[in-house]
């Protein structure tokens, strides 16, 4: 008798698939994902400065390169350029709003703006003129990237989507690193 039930526990226990608790196979954990290089994070926002261009013939985004260290960003508008100094960034300053670059002459679409703020002592951004003269009436002491309001309201999660990248741009390109003060 006692055969038989061993061979009658043992056709069961076939028949019952194993709990996945008492197995031995073990998932193997996933890679983390790779962080972005600088090329990579300046390719993006490369792509949302040119895409989601303010198109006002003012404050549009004609084209933007990276130096070959990667520390000065130049964003050219039809009415000069500036360098952006992303070493001389900090990471923990960024601050977007809404921006309404009308006068009393002609209205203008709005504007959404990214805003970063220097690091004490060292400057931001300098902008030139079209003839290549630095512009002093340009506060020295922030560097802001400009968008379209009305482009970039239908792009899900595009402020915290380019913020990212940006302070990563900044960090990697030797500017200050995002301490969490809170």
């Amino acid at each position: 008798m006692t055969h038989r039930v061993c061979i009658l526990a043992a056709v069961l226990i076939a028949m019952f698939p194993v709990c996945p608790a008492q197995t031995s196979s073990h998932k193997k954990a996933q890679a983390p994902k790779p962080q972005p290089t600088v090329p990579e994070l300046f390719q993006y926002v490369r792509g949302a400065l040119l895409s989601y261009s303010p198109n006002d013939g003012i404050n549009d985004n004609v084209e933007v390169t990276i130096n070959s260290t990667a520390t000065i960003l130049t964003i050219t508008a039809p009415g000069g350029h500036c360098d952006v100094s992303l070493s001389a960034l900090d990471s923990n300053t960024l601050v977007w709003d809404v921006f309404d670059p009308s006068d009393p002459v002609q209205a203008r679409e709005r504007l959404v703006r990214l805003t970063a703020v220097s690091v004490p002592g060292k400057s931001a951004r300098t902008c030139y003129n079209k003839q290549g003269a630095v512009d002093t009436t340009m506060i020295a002491n922030r560097a802001r990237l400009l968008f379209s309001l009305a482009m970039t309201d239908s792009v899900p999660k595009f402020q915290d989507n380019i913020a990212k990248a940006f302070r990563q741009l900044i960090v990697l390109s030797g500017g200050a690193p995002q301490n969490d003060l809170f």
